[in-house]
C-alpha cells in the first residue's frame, strides 16, 4: 500500500507546492533510483538527478554550500571555482562515493555525454552503516546505470528508496523525500525543488510544524531512548535545490545556505559528526554555456532585491522534504538485525491537533 505524504496526514506546510510537490515540478529535471534490499544486511542504493533530462548535457549554473563538513560531495571544489554544475548528480552510501562517481562516467562515456574530455561528477554521501554492511560494497556500476537511464520526471518515489533505502532521520527511519514551491506570478512565477536524503537528528529534536513532536514520541529510539543525550549525535542530510528561476552562481550559494534554515525547522541543531551539504542549480539560461567567436555570451539574471521569495520557498521545501522523507518510511531491518521504526502517523496526527496544528 502506497504510504501517505506529509500534506495528506493533514501536516500544515507554508507556501504552495508545484502539481507534484516535488524536485520534478522543475521542468527537465529526472530523478531516477536504484534500490538494494537483498539478504540481511544490503540496505542501500543510488539516487541520480539529471538537471536537464538525460539527453540534455548543457551545463547549469550552480552554488554550494557545506552547513557542517563532515561528508562528502565530489566536484564542489569546481562548481565553488566556475559555478557550473556539467552532469548528473548522485547521492548513495560513504562507501560507495567511488562506485557512483566511476559509473557515472562511463555513463557519460557511452552517451557521449561528456561535455570535455573528462568529467568531474558531484556526488554527495550519507552513512547508513546501521541499516546497510557498507564494507560489502553493494553498489556497482549496474546500479548506477540503471537510476540514470530510468530517471523521469513527475511523482517521484520518496523513503526507503535510491541512496535513502537505508537511511536514519531522528532515529526514525529516513530516506528519501522531495518537495516544491511555485511562486505566485507577482513573485515571477517560478519554481523551487528540492530533494533531500535524511540521516541526522536525534529524537528529542524533531520538530514537524512547530510542534516539538520528538519529546512526546520517545518509543524505539535506538540510539538515545528518546532522551537528551546532551550532544548532537553524528549524521547527515543531503539537500538538493533545482530551480527555473534565472540565477548566478553566487545567487544559487544563497539559495544553497537557506536549506540550513529549512532543516533547522525541523529540529536539528547541526553537529560536529554531521555531513550537512547542499547544492543549488538552475535550469535557465542554457544559452549562456555557449559563446561566439569572440568569447562572449548571453544572460539573465535575478536581480538581488527579487530573490527573497525564492530564498524563502528554499527553506519551506527543504524542510516539508525531510518531513516527506519521515512519512513515507517503513520500518525496516538491516545488518546485524538492527532495527528502526517509521514515523508512527496517528500519534503524529494527535500530537499535532492537541497543539491546533493539524489541517
Amino acid at each position: 500500500m502506497k504510504r501517505p505524504r506529509a500534506r495528506e496526514l493533514g501536516i500544515p506546510f507554508e507556501g504552495t507546492p508545484g502539481k507534484y510537490n516535488a524536485i520534478t515540478d522543475v521542468e527537465g529535471v529526472t530523478v531516477g533510483y536504484s534500490t538494494i534490499i537483498e539478504g540481511a544486511s544490503a540496505r542501500t542504493g543510488v539516487t541520480v538527478i539529471h538537471p536537464r533530462g538525460a539527453k540534455d548535457h548543457t551545463p547549469a549554473f550552480a552554488g554550494f554550500h557545506s552547513f557542517n563538513g563532515n561528508g562528502e560531495m565530489t566536484g564542489a571544489a569546481w562548481v565553488e571555482e566556475g559555478g557550473v554544475l556539467e552532469g548528473p548528480i548522485g547521492i548513495t552510501n560513504t562507501h560507495s562515493v567511488g562506485a557512483v562517481h566511476d559509473g557515472i562516467i562511463r555513463w557519460q562515456a557511452r552517451n557521449d555525454a561528456l561535455d570535455h574530455k573528462w568529467s568531474c561528477p558531484v556526488v554527495a554521501e550519507t552513512a547508513d552503516a546501521w541499516l546497510n554492511d557498507m564494507n560489502a560494497f553493494y553498489v556497482e556500476e549496474r546500479h548506477v546505470s540503471h537510476a540514470l537511464d530510468t530517471a523521469k520526471g513527475g511523482a517521484i518515489e520518496e523513503g526507503n528508496v535510491g541512496g535513502g533505502t537505508g537511511m536514519l532521520c531522528y532515529e526514525f527511519k529516513g530516506g528519501t523525500g522531495t518537495s516544491s514551491r511555485k511562486l505566485p506570478e507577482k513573485f515571477g512565477g517560478w519554481t523551487v525543488g528540492v530533494l533531500a536524503q535524511t540521516n541526522f537528528g536525534r529524537r528529542y529534536q524533531l520538530t514537524v510544524a512547530g510542534v516539538p513532536v520528538g519529546h512526546s514520541l520517545k518509543a524505539d529510539a535506538p540510539l538515545t531512548s528518546g532522551e537528551h543525550p546532551f550532544r548532537v549525535g553524528d549524521g547527515s542530510l543531503i539537500v538538493i535545490v533545482a530551480t527555473d528561476a534565472p540565477l548566478m552562481p553566487h545567487q544559487l550559494k544563497r539559495v544553497a545556505r537557506r536549506v540550513t534554515l529549512g532543516m533547522a525547522r525541523t529540529g536539528s541543531l547541526g553537529g560536529n559528526g554531521s555531513g550537512d551539504i547542499f547544492l543549488a542549480f538552475s535550469t535557465a539560461n542554457p544559452q549562456a554555456m555557449r559563446a561566439n567567436e569572440k568569447g562572449m555570451t548571453s544572460l539573465q539574471a535575478l536581480s538581488n532585491d527579487h530573490l527573497d521569495p525564492i530564498l524563502f520557498a528554499a527553506v519551506y521545501a527543504t524542510e516539508e522534504a525531510i518531513i516527506n522523507s519521515l512519512v513515507a518510511a517503513e520500518d525496516m531491518t538491516g545488518h546485524n538485525g538492527f532495527s528502526v521504526k517509521a514515523l508512527p502517523h496517528e500519534e503524529l496526527r494527535e500530537l499535532l491537533k492537541q497543539h491546533n496544528r493539524l489541517k
